[in-house]
């Protein structure tokens, strides 16, 4: 009987062992289910975020457009009461209640601040000037009388500015020769002081901050101010002068006008009419016309110190000439070049002979050369001077300089070089 009952138990728990893993093997099945339906909805619940964020940034887009174009309807309302009365209407805006409503949301004020540019009325460009105010310079003693001078030859001759009065002195090359082979070893000459590079940076953390804002006031100048520019283009394209007074008038004027814009470069980049090379050449031309001048009015106006130390007086002589020679070089090197483009675009290019401005600049130097012989002699003759060799020599150094440079020496300048000469001479 113990045996019958053990053998039942048995079976019974055979079978409960049987039933219990059909169980757990359907409850695994189960789970896999269960974890594969989890995974398909994690995934539709990632797409269905993807979609909200899409629809929301669709909604923020449509959102902007159509408060642009309530903007632009509201500011050509404002335009169109500003050509009619200037001041009250925009009052009159302000003070409804149209207005008091719109201005009320957030939305609205960042909107309100982006005002289009208004249309620029386009202003006639200067006219071309019947006698072009050239002078030309005649030095008597120490002082410069500036008389009116004859319009430019119209074909490049080899004749420099006041070829009569400047000739070449050879006494200036001999004793210069001569003191050279005595004192090989001396050297006064002065390197041309280099421009320091200025570095032009950006705030690129403020451009990338502000590029809506920047890209919406181009894109408002292209839209708004195409009549203007096409004036401008007009303006350019038909401009053509005979004295470079009148090229630096239109720069001027061009500039003025173009200075409006949100940023010049990029509001005529949507021109291609635009004549770039025609634009950038006048105004390269009334630049450098305009350096020269003043480099030249420098010169002219330059008065020696007698109170200040020999060697600051003598240096601030020998900056300036380096200045002209390196202007003047500069000018020479780039001429045949820089003449040919410029006649393409009709810009009067005669000041870059020998026969306009740089002659002009050329007998400039002259007077740097008489001022700084005459201080040497004058530091000679005191009897305080220990130097008078080495003194002697630069002054010589420094005359041969101009004298090549210039092409001869005027009676001035042969004068000044004669005291000095003779104090030299009587030294020894």
């Amino acid at each position: 009987m113990k045996a019958e009952q053990e053998d039942s138990l048995k079976e019974k728990d055979d079978l409960e062992f049987i039933s219990l893993k059909k169980e757990l093997k359907l409850q695994l099945v189960r789970n896999e289910l269960l974890v594969k339906e989890n995974q398909q909805l994690r995934q539709e619940v990632a797409n269905l975020k993807t979609q909200i964020t899409s629809l929301k940034a669709h909604n923020n887009e449509r959102k902007s457009i159509l408060w642009k174009k309530m903007q632009n309807c509201i500011d050509n309302n404002n335009s169109d009461a500003i050509q009619q009365k200037p001041v009250v209407p925009i009052r009159a805006l302000e003070q409804g209640p149209a207005f008091q409503n719109w201005h009320s949301k957030s939305d609205f004020q960042e909107s309100a601040n982006r005002k289009e540019t208004p249309i620029k009325v386009p202003t006639p460009p200067p006219r071309p000037t019947s006698a072009a105010p050239s002078l030309c310079k005649e030095e008597k003693g120490d002082k410069m009388s500036l008389i009116a001078a004859p319009p430019p030859p119209p074909a490049p001759t080899k004749s420099r500015v006041g070829s009569k009065a400047v000739r070449r002195v050879p006494e200036v090359i001999e004793l210069y020769r001569s003191l050279t082979r005595k004192d090989t070893h001396m050297e006064n000459r002065t390197s041309p002081n280099g421009l320091p590079t200025v570095a032009f940076t950006r705030n690129m953390i403020g451009e990338i901050e502000n590029r809506s804002t920047y890209l919406s006031a181009i894109k408002s100048d292209v839209r708004t101010q195409g009549e203007f520019i096409r004036f401008l283009i007009k303006e350019v394209e038909t401009a053509s002068y005979a004295d470079i007074y009148d090229v630096e008038a239109f720069v001027k004027w061009l500039d003025g006008n173009l200075s409006s814009l949100v940023d010049e470069r990029a509001v005529l980049k949507h021109f291609p009419q635009w004549p770039e090379q025609k634009a950038d050449a006048m105004r390269e031309a009334a630049c450098s016309y305009r350096d020269l001048k003043n480099l030249e009015s420098e010169v002219l106006m330059f008065e020696d110190n007698p109170n200040e130390p020999l060697n600051q007086d003598l240096r601030r002589i020998q900056t300036l000439q380096d200045r002209l020679e390196s202007s003047v070089s500069n000018t020479e090197r780039t001429r045949e070049s820089t003449s040919k483009q410029y006649r393409n675009f009709q810009i009067p290019s005669e000041w870059m002979l020998d026969t306009g401005l740089i002659g002009q600049m050329k007998l400039c130097s002259l007077r740097l050369a008489r001022k700084f012989m005459q201080r040497i002699t004058k530091e000679i003759q005191s009897t305080e001077c220990l130097q008078e060799d080495n003194l002697m020599v630069q002054g010589v150094r420094f005359a041969f300089r101009v004298h090549q440079f210039a092409g001869g020496f005027n009676e001035e300048t042969i004068q000044a070089f004669e005291d000095l000469k003779k104090q030299g001479n009587g030294k020894n």
